[in-house]
């Protein structure tokens, strides 16, 4: 019997975790431009709110909604944007994307290094599909993912952390090469700072440094809209 006690508490387990995940609802829209902060647990927890309080201090008027889901990998997430349309309803000038992380894990949520390649051009398609009123499509940065500093049993191991640096991060710097896309390289934010990322997870003044990394890119990017509409007028 003991063979399946392992997979049987595994499945137990991603029961559970599908029973408590809840998606993200969309926040009723303010008129603003709207930055997606889309991604897994990483992006579900703090930093789409700090990164609105950095932008709100500059006066930057735009409204950053929290497109993270808990436990997705890249397959998952694409079944999310199918179901809950949060593109086409939140309608983004720009997308913070960052996703891969449970793609690595050893249990069901598991992916080859090629579905991932697949699963995100998949996600980067679907966005690239979606259409404002002006004809264009939101503009996607696109994240590498942070180490995995610990095994988690039955969730992540050894070569969980190798293919971070070996294949999901060198995957995802190709895709972005390849469609021209703003690399943010939050691996390497975390890797230089490793007491920022203590777990999967960052503490909590790691999310406030993964918020100002972003911020430094899309701040830019929101006062040159600012300005050709300030100048428009």
């Amino acid at each position: 019997m003991k063979p399946l006690i392992r997979p049987l508490v595994l499945f137990l387990l991603n029961c559970l975790a599908a029973c408590c995940r809840r998606e993200p609802a969309a926040p009723a829209l303010t008129g603003l431009p709207v930055i997606l902060c889309a991604g897994d647990s990483i992006t579900a927890a703090s930093y789409p709110g700090y990164l609105q309080e950095l932008l709100a201090r500059d006066g930057l008027l735009v409204q950053v909604i929290n497109a993270g889901v808990k436990g997705d990998n890249t397959a998952e997430y694409i079944n999310y944007l199918e179901k809950s349309r949060i593109v086409e309803r939140t309608d983004p000038s720009w997308i913070l994307l960052q996703l891969g992380t449970n793609d690595l894990r050893i249990d069901n949520h598991a992916t080859t290094t090629e579905q991932f390649r697949t699963n995100l051009e998949s996600i980067l398609d679907r966005i690239g599909r979606h259409r404002s009123q002006d004809g264009s499509s939101p503009r996607v940065i696109l994240a590498t993912i942070p180490p995995i500093p610990v095994e988690i049993r039955w969730r992540f191991n050894v070569g969980s952390r190798v293919r971070v640096e070996t294949e999901i991060n060198p995957a995802i710097r190709d895709i972005a090469s390849r469609r021209g896309l703003l690399l943010a390289d939050n691996h390497s934010l975390f890797a230089a700072r490793p007491s920022l990322l203590p777990d999967i997870h960052p503490s909590e003044e790691g999310y406030r440094v993964l918020a100002e990394a972003w911020y430094r890119i899309i701040a830019p990017m929101v006062s040159s809209v600012a300005a050709r509409k300030t100048g428009a007028r």
